[in-house]
């Protein structure tokens, strides 16, 4: 890699000693966005086109809007406007309204343009309150570096391994992960012949305590130093402690309630959560896996804000093997989990590597002086 690097800084500095020209997206791009087309899932014909919306591909149809080496910005929509979304299409595809479709033109290389505006800052151009939009105008007043091709080669050559591996990495894990719910499913998959339950006899399950986010920090301090769960995961550090063991916590409001997380030693839990206690039959982490199995969500009401009753929960029934098989199950199942979700080791871990590398080296092979007149 550093080899590489030193070449493409050998060929900046031979080919563009002066910085590089800056030019307007307009004057290097064909936009293509007259070709696109909005189809209601309703009235798509499955097929196997892929159906390109702001953030990723929507559907797969029959015939095509745009068919060529393209990328994609997202009009409207966008799931995060810090890292803004920006795709990478080729062949036949079919875009909606929500992107931007363009291609460079002969100065400038696709690959280079994607890679450029995945480093980019769209903010500064986006418009509208809570549902931001980057408008046909405001997006042909973007300026970008136009190094000479032979530059731009070696850059999509470089950032184009780290791309490729993340890709590799990401495939993998959704492997691991087909293969974790495969296991899980085959090991938490009882009969008659172990005892049925309910959840309300083997676990004693209450709300958490409600607490003002003015108490809450976004960081652990020697004065924050408790994690505070909410209904999806920890929401921050409090001075106080509400629990101290070995508890699960199930989301209790909103379109995710249902989903369970572990949490051991000392922790608060807002009254967003539910908190799961057992009783002595069973043991924690087994019943982290069981519950997930479960898919709690279904049980949720069905209204503008969802969410689950304890005494709903109470009702559940659920298979209780003997503990012995509960931790054999626990030792399978927790290294499957590890695998696929732990971001400190393990396929996660690697992949959050690859992706810092590539945004470093990103950062610095596309930071360019512009050229002064």
């Amino acid at each position: 890699m550093t080899k590489q690097i030193s070449k493409i800084e050998k060929l900046v500095a031979e080919l563009c000693p002066n910085g590089v020209e800056f030019k307007e997206l307009g004057e290097v791009c064909e936009i293509a966005d007259n070709k696109r087309k909005p189809v209601k899932s309703s009235l798509r014909v499955a097929g196997k086109t892929p159906y390109y919306g702001a953030n990723n591909v929507q559907d797969y149809v029959e015939s095509f809007t745009h068919d060529g080496e393209y990328v994609l910005l997202a009009e409207d929509g966008s799931a995060n406007l810090e890292n803004y979304s920006v795709q990478y299409a080729t062949g036949k595809f079919w875009a909606n309204n929500h992107v931007h479709v363009l291609r460079g033109l002969d100065e400038v290389l696709n690959r280079f343009l994607f890679h450029w505006f995945r480093n980019m800052n769209f903010i500064p151009f986006l418009t509208g309150g809570t549902r931001a939009k980057l408008t046909k105008a405001k997006m042909l007043e973007i300026k970008i570096p136009i190094p000479p091709l032979a530059v731009q080669e070696e850059i999509v050559k470089v950032l184009d391994s780290f791309t490729e591996l993340e890709a590799e990495l990401e495939a993998e894990l959704e492997a691991r992960k087909k293969q974790y719910e495969h296991y899980r499913s085959e090991l938490l998959t009882f009969g008659d012949g172990v005892r049925w339950t309910t959840l309300g006899e083997i676990f004693e399950m209450f709300a958490g305590r409600q607490i003002s986010a003015v108490y809450i920090s976004d960081h652990k301090t020697e004065n924050y130093p408790f994690p505070c769960y909410g209904g999806n995961g920890i929401r921050g550090f409090v001075a106080m402690k509400s629990h101290d063991g070995e508890y699960l916590l199930i989301g209790r409001q909103g379109a995710l309630c249902g989903n369970v997380k572990r949490a051991k030693g000392k922790f608060y839990a807002t009254e967003h959560a539910v908190v799961v206690n057992s009783n002595g039959d069973v043991n924690i982490d087994w019943a982290f896996h069981m519950l997930t199995l479960m898919n709690l969500n279904q049980y949720a009401t069905k209204s503008a804000q969802p969410g689950l009753a304890v005494g709903r929960l109470n009702e559940l029934r659920i298979p209780l093997p003997p503990l012995s098989e509960q931790k054999r199950i626990v030792v399978i199942l927790d290294k499957f989990d590890a695998l696929v979700n732990d971001i400190s080791i393990g396929l996660p871990a690697e992949l959050s590597a690859r992706r810092s590398q590539y945004e470093y080296y990103r950062g610095k092979l596309l930071s360019f002086k512009e050229y002064a007149n």
